[in-house]
């Protein structure tokens, strides 16, 4: 089943009918999952300085780039996230597979958005991975945005001479974001309202 929400009033409802279905499992998580580029062309953001000085920052143009898949829990803070060399299909099965590794006991309800290859055919979902969709056009609606925001943010007025570079530094940001600060970057009152009183935790 691919739910499709038409608005988030709908979440606890899709959630409950997995529940109720889904007896075998005793153990249940809602994670949010998304997928964002990075890559070696300078990432600008907005800084603070002296009026009337204009800041200074290194750039370059490059073109190479690499794309991380991630799963965020804003339940307990677990999360899973994975480099691929492409945003498709392909890719998007080696990461449900991942993360149904992850615990296979587990039940694990994915909310995350209507990107073509989320719903194609060829998609084989793992057995304890059940997939809900955002509305439409409401990337406001998923926290893992907010997960790539502090990425990014990190990432932001340097330069990166190889793929490989940003990759180390990449692997640094990620190994930082402990499950606490996942959980407090992500955690949306509607979220911990509707797990609460679903699930009785």
């Amino acid at each position: 089943m691919k739910p499709q929400l038409r608005s988030l009033k709908k979440l606890p409802r899709a959630i409950e009918y997995i529940k109720n279905k889904e007896t075998k499992y005793k153990r249940f998580n809602l994670y949010f999952a998304d997928e964002s580029r990075f890559g070696l062309l300078t990432r600008i953001k907005r800084v603070l300085c002296m009026k009337g000085v204009k800041p200074i920052a290194p750039f370059q143009h490059k073109f190479d780039y690499l794309y991380l898949f991630g799963a965020f829990s804003p339940v307990n803070g677990s999360s899973l996230i994975l480099e691929m060399p492409f945003c498709n299909t392909a890719a998007m099965q080696v990461f449900l597979d991942e993360l149904s590794e992850m615990d296979r006991e587990e039940l694990k309800i994915v909310v995350l958005d209507n990107a073509a290859f989320h719903h194609t055919r060829s998609l084989i979902i793992p057995l304890n991975i059940r997939l809900i969709f955002l509305p439409p056009y409401s990337p406001e609606l998923n926290p893992a945005e907010k997960i790539w925001w502090v990425i990014k943010n990190k990432t932001s007025m340097q330069v990166y001479p190889t793929i490989e570079d940003l990759q180390k530094h990449l692997s640094h940001i990620i190994e930082s974001l402990s499950p606490q600060s996942i959980k407090q970057i992500s955690d949306y009152d509607y979220i911990q309202k509707t797990y609460q009183t679903l699930f009785n935790v």
